[in-house]
């Protein structure tokens, strides 16, 4: 106890000396249900875990590691001398967490919001001068291993590149020197503010998420906002106007409007109108939100169904003297359809015929775990909306269906293995491993399967967990081709537990642990768990391996092997391989579209490789103008317009040209589903021309 306080008090004099001559952000400190929490937590996770972690010195040391480095990745705001004091309470977090103390944590945060405010006045305060671009100077962009600033002259330095590096962007983006000024000013201002909108519950949260992943890359803690988010992404539905909020310049501002959601049913609303109150109920006093985190506005939007709300509203064309008006909405369910599963379809020519491939693209295995308990018979499921698709599919006579999981994360693991049987039918799907070792094998109960014709799956370093449970099934059992390349190498399975029904709590304070309890294997007998899904035919990414995926996570499980499941496999695909992957290689090699996405991902490579950008003016042009070659060769193409980098961050455009930027990507030319497309053709040729071939000797042998 006596050494964590004197830890604690020693900080504290060192922070207040260190920056009299800024204003100090609101000192942030824990409370009990906080505490009580993180107790709770460590109880359940040392003994309930898959691999439980004693919580000793060397889990604190871990946690204190994955904390610190959570607050500052870039390792772009605290001294070595601030490493060195947190570093004499590395050993000490057990103990404290153990009687219910985060004094820790609390004071390392406080630490932070105050490095934040010295940096970001910094920072302003070098706007004030010129900066000279003929000098040969390079910036580091991967600070993560990077020694820390020894001090604070050190930093200025770090900094003055920083912002020497800003500037340079937006100068060769064609802004003036006067607009730099106020844009890089208006950036470091709100994050400049951000550090004093901070809470308890946000340094709470982000504790615990250091805590939570020392034990395992996916066990997490979820507070309350996270529980509410995590359950939306589930349900894919919440009840509230229907309306997409950002915040802009302090303004709560109407990015898009839900279809067929309140906000756009009334008529009453357009993008880019800005929410400066909201007020509950009919004759609720409205509160002003001009400043207010967007989270919590959107907590005070979001309500009970057919419950009213009122919202203040500066119209977009308005300036900020403008005239206000009042509306009343009445909330109601809103359906996230864009993360619900969609289809289109498309033709491409394969040896003589042309082949038409249905496209499911599904961003996440969602499923309505509260309407499911409670025996609504039309509950929210991936599985059941792609049994739909692939009805519509079937009308629209496709040759093949393509499954796109591309960054698809997981979701619920029911739901791959129902998804698994619309192209399997019955039969075993995943086993799982629990902690006491016993091996459960789970199936697909279907009938029949609802698609029988050729199909694929599309994946990349995204496509997590329930993809890979889906793709592996789909590759094991030789029902399609898969494309694309490795995925995450996630292969454990995560379960929810609510902290208050634990200790029968009756209102919500605790919040919830997602915990990992088991690891699934393949019905081969192997596991995805860190070398993922390989795709039959590979294809380019963009992502690095090296900090994206399982193998990027120094404590992740190893990989496994256990006996295979009594399954019965086809060698269709295994037949087909060789001549698809020959038919692919002879495409793309003439295919200028994926040369160039080749030579895109050879240069992200080097520049990754390369850690650091030169801030020399006539340098960065000449990269510049290369780059706008390549682009204006690719529009002469017809592959999509040059969207350039006009170093302006997300909020700093106007609203429209946002958007406009966001629709040019979302209309650019996508060329791994094209070739995999073209790949579904091939193989829907190749087994049409087997099943002939087939019909032809059997007719042959029947003759005889």
């Amino acid at each position: 106890m006596r050494i964590a306080y004197v830890f604690f008090g020693a900080f504290l004099a060192i922070a207040q000396s260190a920056y009299a001559e800024v204003a100090s952000p609101p000192v942030l400190a824990p409370l009990k249900r906080q505490a009580q929490a993180a107790e709770l937590s460590a109880q359940f996770l040392s003994r309930y875990s898959y691999k439980p972690v004693p919580l000793d010195d060397a889990l604190s040391a871990r946690i204190m590691d994955q904390f610190i480095k959570s607050l500052d990745p870039d390792r772009m705001l605290f001294l070595q001398t601030d490493i060195d004091k947190f570093m004499s309470g590395r050993s000490e977090i057990d103990d404290a967490i153990e009687r219910k103390d985060l004094k820790i944590p609390f004071a390392i945060f406080n630490a932070y919001e105050q490095r934040v405010v010295d940096r970001m006045n910094y920072a302003r305060s070098l706007l004030k001068q010129d900066f000279d671009f003929s000098a040969q100077e390079n910036y580091s962009v991967l600070r993560d291993k990077a020694p820390w600033p020894q001090s604070k002259a050190e930093s200025n330095e770090l900094w003055r590149k920083r912002v020497k590096s800003d500037w340079l962007r937006l100068k060769l983006g064609g802004k003036n020197d006067a607009a730099i000024r106020e844009t890089l000013d208006k950036r470091y201002e709100n994050t400049l503010e951000r550090a004093y909108k901070f809470k308890s519950d946000d340094v709470f949260q982000s504790f615990m998420d250091a805590y939570s992943t020392s034990i395992d890359p996916h066990t997490d803690y979820f507070g309350a906002a996270a529980s509410a988010d995590f359950n939306v992404s589930m349900k894919l539905s919440l009840f509230g106007i229907g309306a997409v909020l950002q915040e802009r310049d302090d303004y709560t501002t109407i990015r898009e409007l839900v279809p067929g959601g309140p906000a756009q049913l009334s008529g009453k609303l357009a993008v880019g109108d800005r929410i400066t109150g909201v007020g509950q109920g009919k004759d609720g006093a409205i509160k002003e939100v001009v400043g207010t985190r967007l989270d919590e506005v959107v907590q005070m939007i979001r309500g009970k169904k057919d419950s009213v709300v009122r919202l203040d509203i500066l119209p977009a064309d308005a300036g900020a003297d403008g005239t206000h008006r009042v509306i009343s909405l009445v909330r109601d369910k809103i359906s996230l359809d864009k993360q619900a599963a969609r289809k289109t379809v498309l033709s491409v020519k394969a040896g003589d015929a042309t082949r038409k491939i249905g496209i499911i693209t599904l961003p996440v295995f969602y499923e309505d775990f509260e309407a499911k308990r409670k025996g609504d018979q039309d509950y929210k499921s991936a599985s059941r909306d792609v049994a739909k698709l692939l009805d519509e599919l079937k009308e629209e006579k496709v040759d093949s269906v393509l499954i796109d999981l591309r960054n698809n994360g997981g979701g619920s693991l029911d739901e791959a293995i129902d998804l698994t049987g619309l192209f399997i039918g019955n039969g075993p799907v995943v086993q799982q491993r629990g902690s006491d070792g016993k091996i459960e094998v789970k199936s697909a109960e279907l009938a029949a399967p609802v698609w029988t014709g050729p199909m694929g799956v599309l994946i990349n370093r995204g496509s997590a967990s329930a993809s890979e449970i889906f793709a592996a099934a789909i590759q094991d059992y030789g029902r399609g081709v898969i494309v694309g390349e490795p995925s995450f190498g996630k292969g454990t399975v995560q379960t929810v537990v609510d902290l208050d029904q634990i200790v029968r709590n009756s209102k919500p304070e605790f919040g919830e642990l997602k915990v990992t309890i088991a690891q699934f294997f393949r019905v081969d007998g192997g596991t995805t768990q860190l070398h993922g899904v390989t795709p039959d035919i590979s294809l380019p990414g963009l992502s690095d391996p090296t900090s994206f995926g399982e193998t990027s996570y120094d404590n992740a499980l190893p990989w496994a092997q256990i006996k295979p499941a009594n399954y019965t496999p086809a060698d269709t695909i295994t037949t087909l391989l060789p001549t698809l992957q020959s038919r692919h290689d002879a495409r793309v090699e003439s295919n200028p579209d994926f040369q160039r996405l080749l030579k895109d991902i050879a240069d992200l490579k080097a520049q990754r490789e390369k850690g650091v950008v030169s801030l020399n003016e006539s340098e960065r042009r000449k990269e510049a103008a290369a780059r706008e070659k390549r682009f204006k060769d690719r529009a002469e193409a017809g592959d999509g317009e040059d969207l350039g980098d006009d170093g302006l961050e997300a909020g700093e455009r106007s609203l429209s040209a946002d958007i406009a930027i966001e629709n040019a990507r979302k209309n650019a030319k996508d060329v791994l589903l094209d070739e995999t497309v073209a790949i579904l053709a091939d193989e829907a040729d190749l087994q049409e021309g087997v099943l002939k071939a087939a019909t032809k000797e059997s007719g042959n042998t029947n003759g005889k």
